[in-house]
């Protein structure tokens, strides 16, 4: 399931745009999970990185949609963006903020279909960069880059992002296997981290870039720096 932001204040705007959605659920067998917003400042305040792809309005209350999707790219680059505008000329300004594609209002769906199948097949694309993680009573999509490291405790996994801790089920082991080839690395019993998010090695600690840091056990010490470095492609970890 992909996961939709429609900020729009025209209703029948954001009708429309439903019923598209809808249309090519149908047709394609894909799903959506559809939110409307009727002005940016209550879809970026408190903004969290779960939305697959946007459908942004250029002319809006409060804020601008080009404002809007500044703040959007410096919030979450991960996002698909697609403007929905009356205005041709200002159209054209969302690609200085990555984004996608726009359409015209009005438009018709065969119009809409080319623009949201392009995104979907750029979001399938990108799905590698993500993991569900199984959680008591449903599950949760995140993704890996927001992920600093992964803690075990008893029989839970627990996986450190920047917006809090998500808990999920699981064993390091299985969690490693999964994970490795992404860039995470064993540096201890109950650790995994992300090398993305490392910053520096000092000593037996792994300095991370959020001023946390984790310590390296002493028997994933060799193991450790050399998967780093052959990640890294060289020895400067060393």
């Amino acid at each position: 399931m992909l996961t939709v932001a429609i900020v729009e204040d025209d209703d029948a705007a954001a009708d429309k745009l439903r019923a598209c959605l809808d249309m090519f659920a149908q047709r394609s067998g894909e799903t959506f999970d559809v939110r409307r917003f009727v002005e940016p400042t209550s879809f970026l305040e408190g903004y969290k990185p779960n939305w697959d792809i946007v459908f942004m309005d250029i002319e809006m209350p409060n804020m601008d949609g080009l404002a809007a999707a500044h703040r959007l790219h410096e919030l979450d680059g991960g996002t698909v963006l697609i403007f929905v505008t009356n205005m041709a000329q200002f159209a054209a300004k969302g690609y200085e903020v990555d984004a996608l594609d726009y359409i015209i209002k009005p438009f018709v769906y065969a119009d809409f279909e080319r623009k949201i199948a392009r995104a979907v097949k750029l979001c399938d694309s990108e799905s590698d960069d993500s993991v569900i993680i199984s959680q008591r009573g449903g599950s949760q999509r995140i993704r890996l880059r927001d992920v600093s490291y992964v803690e075990v405790r008893g029989h839970s996994l627990e996986f450190h992002t920047e917006d809090g801790l998500v808990v999920g089920s699981g064993s390091l082991q299985e969690a490693e296997a999964k994970l490795k080839p992404h860039g995470f690395l064993r540096c201890g019993k109950p650790y995994l981290v992300n090398q993305r998010h490392i910053d520096a090695i000092k000593g037996n600690e792994v300095r991370l870039s959020d001023g946390g840091s984790l310590p390296i056990g002493r028997a994933f010490r060799k193991s450790f720096l050399q998967d780093l470095a052959d990640n890294l492609g060289d020895d400067r970890w060393m």
